[in-house]
């Protein structure tokens, strides 16, 4: 029985010891080493490190390095495969204590693919044990101790936008900029502050914060704004103050068209969580506003990056991948900027705005908002001071008056006009009999009444126009009636979005229908609710100079066309078209029309002027916004709707009137901004 029992240890030691002695093979070491490689499992792949690479770097260095590399270069789907070596029925080598395997190894990067073939050695230790002989060519291949792996992004040039000529609205430049050195900035170092922050109209406090940021060290240049050429000249030489060339976006336009072009800014968190799966990243510029904002998508194109080897001074010693930037779309608009800044300069700091188009073609040639500020501020560096003073200026600059409702007063008579005659309400000849300068329709209204500026005893259609007189146009709509009146001037676009690419506030007649006769009354001369943004005032006035038809707004000249596009075809019959506008041509031409102001000799003007009260009730006080929408006639080319608040004691419509000769003398006759410079 006892031999029994020593067989059975026997043996079973003898197993054990035979289990023992089976190590793994060089090649099932390096598998494990790969697989474990491609899981990014680093610290299993220093485990199967020879004990001579465990002497070179150590556990934490080791995945450390890998990790820093591989998030670096954002690596990912990373895969190695052993090849063949020669001769190819035997993929390793194996002589002794030491072994060698051929692998391909491919992954995708920031900057591309990187692809590379090499081979890994592995020895034997004291106990027979393979490991891998590592070294920072495994990495990659032409890697060396104190090499160094990079990766760096090649930012996408921005597009540019440009007018219909191609000069530029919104365009990439380069500015001087004033910036301080912390480390450099020495015992003076408050007084220089202080002395920058005055040049700039800035706060120390401002300066400060610019140095505080999470990015600078002592040896940073910290831009903190544009330098001017006495800035130059004063600062040169100061501890610590530093000029550099930075690219930045440039406005050539300035104020003139800061609310169309809008503006970026750098972008901010909120925005970046949301967008960083779009390519977007921390130190990134992004529209703001207007055309900036409406086109990013097109205008912000797509970065580029490189990865690369170098060597310990930080010289290139191979790229691993390289993807090109593509750079953003250029936008090409219908503006015409000689346009754009010669109807803002009219305005002369007055807040109102104005849209000008191309009767024949459609296009969109100016887009103003008054006052205004320069979009240049935003990114050259916008002081506190600056963003305060545009926030409390009563005008409030900020604010796009050009995309807003207002009421559009006596310029919405012409549709009234079309509205009348094309249901048979009025004709050319008919006479309405009116009695003093105010009206009610009877002791329903109460003490409501309906006032004119001129006591005339009877007046067509054309005399009404002319002389701008709202009892007519009362009495028109109430001779309709609300629904013929509202399907009448619906057609003109009201209740519908603009079609056109930038954000307009739709136009409306009425908030929840006409409710009263008063309310009609109100409503036929562009008072009650009636609401419509300047462009959409021009747009209204394009049937009469295209034998009816509402013409569609082109602000893309990649959408232009040499004859309009009708938003609307025939809302208006040709012969009431042709009426109205004659009837304009002698709102005009006529020395006691309303119009005559814009009289240009030897030029077909047709024009309508009008103003709109912001009163609560009759007998108010209240402001009132002048218009005044006028096109050549005789040679169709330029329309411009032009609306200025506040003018009551500034002479009401006559005042914006004259803002508008100037241009017509300039442009209108000549075939106009679009035929001189075609997009």
């Amino acid at each position: 029985m006892k031999k029994r029992i020593v067989l059975l240890v026997l043996i079973c030691a003898l197993a054990g010891c035979e289990k023992m002695q089976k190590k793994e093979t060089a090649e099932q070491i390096f598998q494990k080493y790969v697989s474990y490689w491609q899981q990014s499992n680093f610290d299993a792949m220093y485990d199967l490190l020879s004990p001579g690479s465990k002497e070179k770097i150590t556990k934490e260095s080791f995945g450390q390095k890998y990790e820093a590399i591989y998030s670096g270069i954002e690596a990912k789907q990373l895969k190695v495969e052993k090849l063949p070596a020669s001769p190819p029925a035997d993929a390793s080598k194996t002589a002794g204590d030491k072994a060698q395997f051929r692998y391909q190894a491919e992954m995708a990067t920031m900057a591309g693919p990187v692809e590379f073939a090499h081979q890994m050695s592995l020895v034997k230790d004291n106990n027979s044990v393979w490991g891998v002989d590592w070294n920072p060519s495994l990495i990659f291949p032409p890697m060396k101790d104190g090499d160094k792996v990079t990766a760096q992004t090649l930012k996408a040039p921005r597009g540019s936008i440009v007018d219909r000529s191609g000069s530029g609205l919104a365009i990439n430049g380069t500015v001087t900029m004033v910036g301080l050195v912390p480390g450099e900035l020495g015992a003076q170092a408050e007084q220089t502050k202080e002395q920058v922050a005055g040049m700039l109209k800035m706060t120390v406090d401002d300066i400060n914060k610019e140095l505080g940021a999470s990015w600078v060290k002592p040896g940073y240049f910290v831009p903190v704004g544009p330098a001017d050429s006495k800035m130059l000249q004063t600062l040169q030489g100061v501890p610590g103050v530093s000029f550099q060339e930075k690219g930045v976006r440039v406005y050539p336009l300035g104020e003139a068209a800061a609310h169309l072009t809008g503006y970026v800014r750098t972008i901010n968190a909120e925005e970046l969580a949301k967008l960083k799966d779009q390519g977007y990243g921390p130190d990134d510029k992004i529209g703001k506003a207007g055309l900036e904002q409406i086109f990013e998508a097109r205008l912000k194109g797509k970065d580029g990056a490189v990865v690369a080897i170098t060597d310990a001074k930080g010289n290139v010693k191979e790229t691993l991948a390289r993807r090109e930037p593509q750079p953003g779309e250029t936008i090409r608009v219908t503006i015409d900027s000689d346009l754009q800044r010669d109807i803002y300069v009219q305005f002369k700091g007055d807040a109102g705005a104005a849209a000008a188009i191309h009767l024949v073609s459609g296009d969109v040639l100016a887009l103003v908002s008054s006052p205004s500020y320069d979009p240049n501020a935003f990114v050259q560096g916008l002081s506190a001071e600056k963003w305060n003073e545009w926030n409390s200026d009563p005008l409030k600059p900020l604010f796009n008056r050009f995309t807003k409702l207002y009421a559009p007063g006596s310029v919405f008579k012409t549709i009234t006009a079309a509205a009348g005659l094309d249901a048979k309400v009025s004709s050319p000849d008919k006479v309405r009999r009116i009695d003093g300068l105010h009206w009610t329709k009877d002791a329903s209204w109460g003490s409501y009444y309906v006032t004119r500026d001129r006591d005339v005893p009877s007046e067509t259609m054309r005399d009404a126009l002319v002389n701008s007189d709202n009892i007519f146009f009362a009495q028109e709509a109430l001779d309709m009636g609300g629904k013929k009146f509202y399907d009448g001037v619906l057609p003109f676009g009201f209740g519908e979005k603009l079609p056109i690419p930038y954000p307009f506030q739709v136009a409306t007649i009425a908030n929840d229908g006409i409710k009263s006769d008063i309310q009609l009354a109100d409503s036929a001369y562009g008072q009650g609710e009636v609401q419509m943004s300047v462009l959409h005032v021009a747009l209204s006035y394009t049937p009469f100079a295209n034998k009816g038809d509402l013409i569609a707004p082109v602000l893309l000249a990649e959408q232009r066309k040499e004859q309009a596009a009708p938003w609307k075809a025939g809302i208006v019959r040709p012969e009431t078209a042709e009426l109205i506008k004659q009837y304009l041509i002698q709102a005009v031409s006529d020395p006691k029309g309303y119009g005559h102001g814009a009289y240009i000799p030897g030029l077909a003007i047709a024009g309508k002027t009008g103003t709109a009260e912001l009163k609560q009730k009759k007998g108010e006080d209240g402001q009132e916004n002048g218009w005044f929408v006028e096109f050549n006639a005789g040679r169709p080319d330029l329309l411009v709707a032009i609306m200025v608040e506040d003018v009551k004691r500034r002479g009401g419509s006559s005042y914006v009137v004259a803002k508008m000769k100037p241009i017509f003398k300039k442009y209108a006759g000549s075939g106009g901004p679009s035929q001189t410079k075609s997009p």
